[in-house]
């Protein structure tokens, strides 16, 4: 089974000297050599190099891998902003090929500087092939110009990667048939319309149209997963949560954790300390804390930072749905809708009653111990399944008290597939277990009157996303939740399990995470 990044790479400069890089903090996905080349007086190139292992296209599902990159910039005196590429004049390496990602989905709006810019691009393959991927010389044109922006005024450029996986255009069943709780009916998405409501007899069983026979039609641009997108290939980690921090103003910061400092001596976290593995901490607590707060990954809350076992690879819990959306807004990408889950679980095939994730529903159920805890190595000591699904459940936690290394049962030497690797058909990872997937539901208004638009890169000044159509920070309606989690029993596990499809919480919990996903340009 495929298995790649834990957590995004990122690398900085300074435009004062375009020597000093902050190395990628990741096992494979690496941003590296970043440097600002080609200033023209109103655009320049964000150059760097590009490398992650077992990328692939074709094979099986002829599907893909990619690495979405974006780029953000600090202006002289001022705070991180996000970058806005320019439509043209990139540079992709022999052997790749970009997608820019604009910021209105769908391709029926044409590029504009303003109101429909390209906030980051995809970088994939541009022919069949696997094992590691490595380009470089990567170039992205900025017309920092449009920015307002003149060239001595850019202090600082860090460049972001997050690895997604392709999951094609075409029609998918929704629903099993089976006896998962508040399931849908066996339908045939058969169309991206959302408007055809389900009739006749679908393909993959059931009905055929453009929502699951019994609901309400949500609005004609809401994704229903016919349309192909792209999803994170694991969930938001530590780190990736800790670099997003990173970049935010004091108030943003304030916003997007529990106890952040005061502008005195303090301490501050994602929730109140380290409890169930989360590991995110004020980098240098008990000192007069730097205004806005830096934070950094400390497991064993020891006040040293940057060791081996720091947690950093480890699905990242204790996110509300605030937490999440602005995490995505940031990233420029957006919330998935509970279609696409399903969609992206279960793929173009048939579904088969009461499925996990990984197409059957044989599960792992003894109790895992781990080996090279809280480390980028994280993995499966004891009790891996050579036959079973692998996931990180209620049965097999046992003493680890909280979310697992991301990807961690495809890196076992026993894993021989899908199956083992608790993978979706498409290879997305740990899309069933771990930590709630966080997508918005169909059940209610305030769900069916998203839009799929994508995150701008920018927070309002609160730190909460600002994008239309999302649901709500502060009240998470229109949000629900999907797959299972460490502390819940296998049956939440099951790809259409809708127990709490239209839960709307807003608080942290300790078994809530998620990941976003971007339409395919």
């Amino acid at each position: 089974m495929r298995h790649t990044s834990l957590f995004p790479a990122i690398a900085a400069f300074t435009c004062a000297c375009l020597l000093w890089v902050h190395p990628a903090r990741s096992n494979n996905i690496q941003v590296t050599n970043p440097t600002l080349t080609g200033n023209t007086g109103t655009s320049a190139l964000v150059q760097f190099d590009l490398s992650w292992e077992n990328s692939w296209r074709g094979g099986g599902v002829s599907n893909w891998d990619a690495a979405w990159v974006f780029v953000k910039y600090r202006p002289n005196g001022g705070g991180w902003q996000h970058v806005l590429l320019s439509n043209t004049g990139h540079t992709a390496p022999a052997g790749s090929i970009m997608d820019m990602g604009l910021l209105i989905p769908g391709g029926g709006t044409p590029y504009d500087p303003t109101a429909n810019p390209v906030v980051g691009t995809f970088i994939r393959r541009s022919i069949d092939g696997s094992g590691t991927f490595a380009l470089t010389g990567v170039q992205l044109r900025w017309n920092y110009g449009t920015q307002g922006l003149a060239y001595n005024d850019i202090a600082q450029v860090q460049v972001f990667a997050i690895e997604m996986i392709a999951v094609l255009q075409g029609a998918f069943a929704i629903g099993s048939g089976g006896t998962e709780s508040f399931a849908f009916t066996l339908t045939t998405i058969n169309t991206g319309n959302t408007t055809v409501a389900p009739a006749g007899t679908g393909s993959l069983g059931g009905q055929a149209g453009g929502y699951p026979t019994g609901q309400a039609a949500p609005n004609i641009l809401w994704p229903n997963g016919f349309n192909a997108f792209n999803c994170m290939k694991y969930e938001v980690s530590q780190q990736g949560y800790v670099d997003f921090l990173n970049t935010l103003t004091y108030t943003q910061q304030v916003t997007r954790t529990t106890n952040a400092p005061s502008s005195a001596a303090g301490t501050g976290a994602l929730t109140s300390g380290n409890a169930d593995r989360s590991a995110i901490d004020i980098q240098i607590p008990g000192v007069a804390a730097t205004i806005p707060a830096v934070y950094a990954c400390n497991l064993n809350g020891n006040a040293v930072y940057g060791e081996a076992a720091d947690g950093m690879d480890l699905g990242c819990n204790w996110l509300s749905w605030g937490d999440l959306s602005a995490y995505l807004d940031w990233s420029g990408l957006r919330p998935m809708t509970e279609l696409e889950f399903e969609k992206a679980c279960r793929g173009s095939i048939a579904a088969v009653a009461n499925e996990y994730v990984w197409g059957t529903t044989s599960v792992a159920t003894s109790a895992y111990t781990l080996n090279a805890a809280g480390t980028s190595n994280e993995g499966i000591a004891t009790n891996y399944g050579t036959t079973l699904g692998n996931a990180t459940y209620a049965a097999t936690v046992g003493v680890i008290g909280g979310p697992m290394r991301v990807g961690i049962f495809a890196a076992n030497g026993s894993n021989s597939g899908r199956v083992t690797a608790g993978a979706t058909y498409y290879g997305i990872m740990q899309m069933g277990d771990n930590l709630f997937e966080r997508p918005v539901t169909i059940m209610n208004i305030e769900g069916r009157s998203f839009t799929g638009v994508h995150g701008n890169g920018t927070l309002n000044a609160a730190g909460d996303q600002d994008a239309s159509s999302w649901p709500a920070s502060g009240t998470a309606m229109g949000s629900g939740m999907r797959g299972g989690t460490w502390p819940f029993p296998d049956l939440w596990m099951r790809v259409s399990e809708r127990n709490n499809a239209g839960y709307n919480v807003s608080t942290r919990e300790r078994n809530f995470g998620g990941r976003g996903v971007r339409s395919a340009p």
